[in-house]
């Protein structure tokens, strides 16, 4: 039901645009002045959904990412209480927020900024650092709970003093691996930003930098990509320094604390950026806003094994900015028009099933992006 719910709030979003002429209640009519009725009808009769009574029932579910299909109509809302979300169904969603004239809404962006703070508080727990994380304390693992890890002196010296990154920064990009980056021509613009987060390692060099651009402050490392790329770099040390090069100074942030079987890679990367003299820093997520971080958005619906790279990032960057724009999030296999799309900019593989909660948390971000909390770039950047 909380999926429901959380779709309504974003059509009424839409309607404030005038974009949707339709809301998805809970199904009670509730107490309406005739001229509310009057103009309801009237969208109704605008909507490009056809009405409960008209759409045929048994209709076929298809989850995110399965191959498409010939689904022709949208299914009802109350489907989706059952997580199960239909790709045509919010590409249909998505089609009339791309064609809202968005804006930022100050004192939406100030209440969930604060709701943000008072649960999680990036500015002082996003990174593990020695203010947060005691020497010869016994610091609890995000995921495996049960596990602690003893907070010796060796450990406590790879933290940085304090939170490493010079916030607030006026305006951030956080920058997805999603197909729809392709022929983008978003570089110059993402480019231009303060502050620029990316996820898992992509590659921006290359023909790819005019659609991603070249810029990094910090990017997340996902340690199975270290141990499957850079045999957990008890090899090819040299090929990951080279690799990495492309990022500049920027942090490269682990999940060291998350599960017990990542922290000796996580340190292993520290180990080695600190051995060559690397350009770029080794942080590591602190658990407890991991932790606190999953709480407060299962109260909104997203209840997942764990969340995202991208959508931790984009909960730290609208603390940590001014301003936020995310780029490459995609979670659809073919575009608005019916073109195919890949998985990501670099290629098509696909996550692991079960593991993220992607539909809900582009909900999410779509709602973010509808109250003007942040922007999300759907298609192609306008070029000068």
């Amino acid at each position: 039901m909380r999926a429901a719910l959380a779709l309504g709030s974003l059509l009424g979003s839409l309607l404030l645009c005038l974009c949707l002429a339709w809301l998805s209640g809970d199904g009670s009519p509730g107490g309406r002045a005739p001229e509310q009725e009057q103009e309801q009808e009237r969208e109704r009769q605008e909507s490009p959904f056809p009405p409960k009574e008209d759409r045929p029932p048994g209709l076929r579910m298809r989850s995110l990412r399965s191959p498409p299909d010939a689904l022709q109509q949208p299914l009802p809302p109350e489907w989706l209480s059952l997580g199960r979300y239909s790709e045509d169904y919010y590409l249909q969603i998505v089609g009339k927020l791309q064609n809202c004239t968005w804006k930022k809404r100050p004192q939406e962006y100030t209440k969930f900024r604060s709701e943000l703070t008072s649960c999680c508080d990036a500015a002082h727990n996003f990174i593990a650092s020695q203010n947060n994380t005691p020497l010869g304390s016994n610091m609890s693992y995000e995921v495996d709970n049960k596990k602690t890890i003893h907070i010796s002196e060796e450990i406590f010296r790879m933290l940085p003093e304090s939170q490493p990154l010079d916030y607030p920064f006026k305006q951030c990009a956080v920058v997805g691996n999603g197909g729809i980056l392709k022929g983008s021509n978003c570089g110059a613009e993402i480019d231009k930003s303060d502050f620029v987060f990316r996820c898992n390692l992509p590659p921006t060099e290359g023909s790819v930098s005019q659609d991603v651009g070249n810029k990094t402050n910090l990017v997340t490392v996902n340690p199975s990509i270290i141990a499957q790329k850079y045999n957990k770099l008890n090899e090819k040390k040299a090929t990951f320094l080279e690799n990495i090069a492309r990022y500049g100074e920027a942090f490269l942030l682990l999940p060291a604390f998350s599960f017990r079987s990542n922290t000796a890679t996580s340190f292993k990367v520290h180990h080695t950026l600190r051995e060559f003299s690397a350009k770029q820093k080794a942080i590591f997520f602190y658990p407890k806003y991991l932790k606190n971080l999953a709480q407060y958005w299962r109260t909104k619906g997203v209840k997942a094994y764990r969340l995202s790279s991208g959508f931790m990032i984009t909960s730290a960057a609208v603390e940590l900015c001014e301003n936020v724009k995310l780029y490459g999030f995609w979670p659809f296999s073919k575009s608005i028009a019916g073109t195919s799309i890949s998985h990501h900019y670099y290629d098509n593989q696909l996550p692991k099933p079960g593991f993220h909660a992607m539909p809900k948390e582009y909900n999410q971000i779509l709602q973010l992006h509808g109250k003007g909390i942040l922007k999300l770039q759907f298609g192609k950047c306008h070029t000068e």
